[in-house]
């Protein structure tokens, strides 16, 4: 198991933006976002390949932004205009080819992180 680990997070109020970061000890083609709300399924947020190609879920799509800096196996979110529904624990995930937004495929994942949105 290769470790990944999240930071950033935190509570925030909602239309606020805040930073994720996840630093993995290896190179991965792909490096995604999960998060998790009590009671709810996992849910793909962005996934972002080796060369920067990045695919969004709807629910986040023209709000967050992911990016990675394959030099330093690092995968980045910037989330704004924060809603109370993007509460949730977010994750950390990577996997080999191909770059797909289901939880299935990532067998390597990072502790999560939390993030709160208030009204």
């Amino acid at each position: 198991e290769v470790p990944l680990v999240e930071s950033g997070g935190g509570s925030v109020q909602a239309g606020e933006s805040l930073p994720l970061s996840c630093g993995a000890s290896m190179s991965w083609y792909c490096m995604a976002w999960f998060r998790q709300a009590p009671g709810k399924e996992r849910e793909g947020v962005a996934v972002v390949d080796i060369v920067g190609t990045v695919t969004y879920s709807d629910s986040v799509k023209g709000r967050f932004s992911a990016s990675r800096d394959s030099a330093k196996n690092s995968l980045y979110l910037k989330m704004s205009s924060l809603k109370p529904e993007d509460t949730a624990m977010y994750y950390c995930a990577a996997a080999s080819y191909p770059c797909i937004l289901s939880s299935d495929k990532y067998l390597n994942w990072g502790q999560g992180t939390q993030v709160t949105v208030s009204e």
